[in-house]
């Protein structure tokens, strides 16, 4: 099975990349409006069979194009896992030519330490970096999952 990558954002299938993303730790219960804005935000890769058209891996780079990159939402379908396509999608999002300008990229990960590890992410150091957290409640919604 052949895979295709693409940086087309018109090609990701907004529903499929909502519904990985709500089953995952990090985006529990996210809504589909929410997904869609930050697709329409952010420099977006896709993995789509080559057979069949259907997308089976997505990720995105949420940056300013110039000096700083948070990569996120790196998700394939748990049938294609073990495949390196989010290796692939991750290595291409990193020679995008928008961002050859980049300063640091930055992603948390609870569990895929291992799939970054060679490409270059190291840990950073805990006393540089804080975070705010916002209430849950504005950006997911329980509800029927699909």
């Amino acid at each position: 099975m052949s895979i295709e990558y693409s940086f087309d954002a018109s090609r990701i299938d907004v529903d499929q990349a909502w519904r990985l993303l709500r089953e995952t730790y990090w985006s529990p219960d996210v809504r589909r409006d929410v997904v869609e804005r930050a697709i329409a935000h952010s420099i977006v890769m896709g993995a789509f069979d080559a057979d069949s058209g259907r997308m089976v891996g997505f990720a995105r780079a949420v940056t300013d194009r110039a000096t700083f990159a948070w990569l996120c939402d790196v998700i394939v379908v748990e049938a294609w896992r073990g495949r390196g396509i989010a290796t692939q999608m991750v290595r291409a999002l990193i020679a995008h030519p928008d961002l050859r300008t980049l300063r640091r990229w930055c992603l948390a990960t609870k569990d895929a330490h291992r799939v970054y590890a060679p490409m270059g992410f190291v840990p950073v150091q805990a006393d540089r970096w804080m975070e705010l957290k916002l209430d849950p409640a504005a950006w997911s919604q329980k509800e029927e999952r699909v």
